[in-house]
């Protein structure tokens, strides 16, 4: 047979008495998609012909052959060369079969011990585990960020919210380090996601193992595997690895698209609290005046699109019987996309993060509105005066809506008029009415005390460097 006709022939069509109709040739093929593995499948394959030469199936020329032509591939896949066949159906098929173009009967040889189902099962780990090494990095690097932005701000006053209704003076510092714990546990999902990504089903073959004498921890050492599978039914069939990784980058997306939905508030005209870089940002086809924040807005919308795939692949697994189905082709192009959106969403967020400006007078003068020092009075009442919390509480609540009735402020009101609400309030009680005062009130580890953001701001950088 001519390499021209072996192209033209899928690797596995002899057990089939005619042609595969054509529609289903290129509905049932996933070269399209999952041709991003090729590094992986490549990586794999030399692993498996370095354990097959240790056992004696292959011998030093035919794995030198071997190891020659797959680089070969890559390095035309990689120059753009590499017209991908349907008719192969897949990356894995599709490099085999160009390798044995390229090499002769040796690269036939290379499939001895392994089937398509655990190959792809071993190559999505590669992916995903090396993809997981990426992601980590953005993390860390919008981390960085944060940390950054909140040692600047670390004095610099805000309201806090809640049902986005002020409540008390935070500082921006602490604002943004609340970020940073909401990624730390992100990364800590990754961390331990990863764990049972490099796990290797390699050996698994079809369903039932193999009758070579295949060494499969030798494998798993090549390709720096953690583990192996032990269970070879499960091994070519488990994708619980990917559901996992979509469910931690569902967690991670929700995070960011409720940064985003602050970064959106903040940098309106309403709020002013920001100004973000003109970068991250488009104008309107009809308003001159318009600065839209694209960027945190389509992260925000791309949070969907995640939780999406997430649905996507636990309803892909939730029927399938024991062991490979042809079901888990769909299995990838949800994950890569997850993968893609992630990596897109944290680079985004991780360059924007340390051009962001602060209004640091329009964020001070919002912390003024709102009687959000309420409870810093209530509490100088119990602390310095005696009462039971519910009589303070109900003390400020006088004090509130005599403000809210003349439109002054808690610290704006005269001892006199504070003292008609509670007659035991002396003048020491502006010390704790001012936004500074209340702030550095908070003098406790968690506590968004502009000391407490430093300490907090150290305790980052060191967990960052290791």
């Amino acid at each position: 047979m001519s390499n021209n006709q072996h192209n033209q022939e899928k690797l596995s069509s002899a057990r089939f008495s005619e042609a595969t109709d054509a529609f289903v040739e290129e509905f049932t093929a996933s070269i399209q998609f999952d041709k991003r593995m090729y590094k992986q499948d490549i990586q794999g394959s030399i692993a498996h012909a370095k354990m097959l030469t240790k056992v004696g199936i292959l011998n030093e020329q035919e794995l030198q052959d071997i190891i020659d032509g797959l680089g070969k591939i890559q390095a035309d896949i990689e120059a753009g060369k590499v017209a991908w066949s349907i008719k192969q159906e897949d990356i894995h098929m599709n490099i085999e079969s160009r390798l044995t173009d390229l090499i002769g009967i040796t690269g036939k040889k290379l499939h001895t011990g392994r089937s398509r189902n655990d190959q792809v099962a071993t190559d999505i780990r590669l992916y995903l585990r090396d993809e997981i090494d990426l992601i980590s990095a953005e993390l860390k690097r919008l981390q960085q960020g944060l940390v950054m932005l909140a040692e600047r701000e670390a004095d610099t006053i805000m309201p806090g919210f809640t049902h986005l209704q002020t409540a008390q003076p935070v500082t921006f510092g602490h604002h943004m380090l609340a970020w940073f714990e909401m990624l730390k546990r992100d990364v800590e999902r990754l961390q331990d996601c990863r764990k049972r990504v490099n796990t290797l089903p390699l050996g698994s073959a079809a369903l039932a193992g193999t009758t070579y004498p295949i060494d499969r921890f030798y494998t798993a050492e090549l390709l720096g595997f953690d583990r192996i599978s032990e269970n070879s039914l499960d091994g070519v069939s488990d994708r619980d690895f990917a559901i996992e990784f979509t469910a931690f980058a569902a967690t991670l997306m929700m995070h960011l698209s409720r940064f985003s939905e602050e970064l959106v508030l903040w940098s309106s005209a309403q709020f002013q609290f920001i100004d973000l870089p003109d970068r991250f940002c488009t104008g309107s086809s009809i308003m001159p005046q318009k600065k839209n924040p694209d960027v945190p807005e389509l992260v925000r919308g791309k949070s969907g699109r995640v939780y999406g795939h997430l649905m996507s692949l636990l309803t892909l697994m939730k029927s399938q019987p024991l062991a490979y189905n042809k079901d888990n082709q769909e299995d990838k192009e949800p994950l890569f996309d997850t993968v893609d959106t992630v990596k897109g969403s944290l680079r985004a967020f991780a360059d924007m993060m340390p051009a962001l400006m602060v209004k640091r007078d329009v964020t001070y003068e919002a912390a003024k509105r709102g009687f959000s020092t309420a409870t810093d009075l209530a509490d100088y009442l119990v602390r310095n005066k005696g009462l039971a919390f519910r009589d303070s509480h109900e003390v400020v609540g006088l004090a509130v809506a005599h403000g809210v009735k003349t439109g002054q402020d808690l610290s704006e009101m005269s001892l006199e008029t504070l003292q008609s609400f509670c007659e035991q309030i002396t003048d020491d009680v502006f010390e704790v009415l001012t936004l500074e005062g209340s702030v550095a009130a908070r003098d406790h580890i968690g506590g968004t005390a502009p000391n407490q953001v430093r300490a907090a701001v150290e305790r980052a950088k060191a967990y960052l460097t290791t």
